[in-house]
């Protein structure tokens, strides 16, 4: 079954409802997001966005399907960057409500793949703080290998957090 699909404008609606049920469980782990976010317009603004960066080659936005076909979070490639890096950064979501059925596991499996077939690329990377150790699962049992920890990587909830990076090189 599909597990991913390209994020579209008409999801809006499904994504702001999810967040907003959702926000709770996602806050130890995101920034501060401003309380349009949680909206059906903050929501196509945030698609817009991803979309154009799509067009543009530099992001792969995608929404992670549940078994029905419900949207049960999001998955982006980011900062696709091609030349001689044909690289990307990995970030995903699932819902309150659907974590620990292996959608994340899944959903990371098609983006490797997606990835490294689809778009030719050499590297995925991904950050997860230092106490997420359902995320760092998540990308072990897909092949990454931490490699790194960057302190004061991202700013999530108000404070610059260290993060433990992992990489998956595209099979030779």
């Amino acid at each position: 079954m599909t597990v991913l699909r390209l994020i579209s404008p008409d999801d809006a609606p499904e994504l702001a409802a999810l967040l907003r049920a959702s926000r709770e469980h996602l806050a130890p782990w995101d920034p501060i997001r401003p309380e349009n976010y949680f909206t059906v317009q903050g929501q196509r603004d945030e698609i817009r966005v991803a979309l154009q960066g799509h067009a543009q080659g530099t992001r792969a936005p995608f929404v992670i399907l549940d078994d029905d076909g419900a949207i049960a979070g999001r998955l982006n490639l980011n900062t696709i960057v091609r030349g001689a890096f044909e690289s990307a950064s990995l970030g995903y979501w699932v819902a309150a409500d659907r974590v620990g059925r292996g959608l994340a596991t899944r959903a990371v499996s098609a983006a490797v793949e997606h990835g490294f077939q689809r778009l030719q690329l050499h590297r995925l990377e991904a950050g997860t703080l230092l106490h997420n150790e359902a995320s760092q699962r998540v990308l072990r049992k897909n092949g990454f290998t931490e490699f790194g920890l960057a302190p004061g990587y991202l700013k999530i909830q108000g404070q610059w957090q260290d993060h433990r990076l992992f990489q998956l090189l595209a099979p030779r």
